[in-house]
């Protein structure tokens, strides 16, 4: 196990380090791609997500001085056979923390699938081209790339108050959020229509501890697509303190229904309502392997990418 300098230290975190852990993921941030892509609730969410606890899975690094200068966290919501690792450091000054933050998060997802009774345990990890410290790290340590992903964003200063009218037979209108059955027919629909991709499956229980996890989950901006009277697609957005931005969370239209406008109607619909909030910008991750070309739609209706993040994979034996 790589040994942190004289004078360094690691702790677990608590949400009380909120603000000196967004320091320093801002600071990386900016190194890597310009903007600031993190908020305070990132990172609370992140601390208490489903299967997280930070006093056994997060750790964070110390510089002498005290500061902030590495965290080590997993993200695993399902509990499935994939983990995946995220290490920031303080740019070139956190840099001493980055390999012993990986080894010991690395030596934790054993544990880990282990903990969840998976014999082959996939671990995966994400870094912007251009962090070649954190890339060599990751190859050094065994994983290969695998794909990319891409971080759209669009203005909203040109959207209307009115969403445009879509496609003949197409309704779009707020979830019931209050109406269990549609609910998870709103997850199902989610989960369907992401079986072909690289998605993770996650149960409704799951699903809902995720979204609650959030602030406070922001209802009006959940759309339901309806042709014919039937659930088409569904669109849910993430509720963030950064009140800038209206964030896609997911974006899915039933097999069925697709090449009828759906998902772009679902998205202009979220525009107007973000725009409407006082939102400057609307963003989104997409997976750039996904087999339906979902970038393409995002391209069509005006966004463009921010950055793009490799992801690499490895597995590890738990036994």
């Amino acid at each position: 196990m790589t040994e942190l300098p004289p004078g360094w230290s690691t702790r677990r975190p608590t949400l009380d380090d909120v603000p000196a852990i967004l320091a320093m993921v801002h600071a990386s941030d900016i190194a890597a791609v310009g903007e600031l892509d993190f908020t305070a609730d990132d990172v609370r969410e992140e601390l208490t997500a489903p299967h997280t606890d930070p006093a056994r899975d997060c750790w964070l690094a110390l510089d002498p001085s005290g500061r902030v200068s590495g965290w080590a966290y997993p993200g695993n919501n399902t509990g499935g056979a994939r983990e995946f690792v995220n290490v920031y450091t303080w740019p070139v000054t956190g840099l001493p923390a980055l390999q012993p933050l990986l080894e010991t998060i690395l030596a934790r997802a054993a544990e880990w699938g282990r903990e969840f009774g998976h014999d082959v345990y996939e671990v995966r990890s994400g870094a912007v081209p251009g962090e070649d410290a954190l890339i060599a790290a990751l190859t050094g340590a065994g994983f290969v790339f695998l794909k990319q992903f891409a971080r759209m964003q669009m203005p909203l200063d040109g959207v209307g108050p009115v969403a445009p009218e879509p496609r003949a037979g197409v309704t779009v209108r707020p979830v019931r959020s209050g109406d269990e059955a549609e609910m998870r027919r709103f997850h199902r629909v989610i989960e369907e229509a992401f079986q072909d991709s690289d998605h993770p499956a996650m149960g409704h229980a799951g699903w809902r501890e995720q979204f609650l996890g959030e602030s406070v989950p922001v209802f009006d901006e959940w759309f339901v697509a309806e042709i014919d009277g039937e659930i088409a697609g569904v669109l849910q957005s993430s509720d963030s303190e950064d009140a800038g931005e209206g964030f896609v969370r997911y974006l899915a239209v039933a097999r069925e229904f697709r090449k009828r406008g759906v998902g772009e109607a679902l998205l202009r619909r979220a525009f107007t309502t973000y725009a409407a909030k006082g939102r400057v910008k609307a963003g989104l991750g997409v997976d750039l392997e996904n087999p339906t070309d979902a970038a393409s739609l995002y391209l069509k209706v005006g966004m463009t990418p921010l950055y793009r993040v490799n992801i690499y994979r490895t597995e590890i034996r738990t036994t």
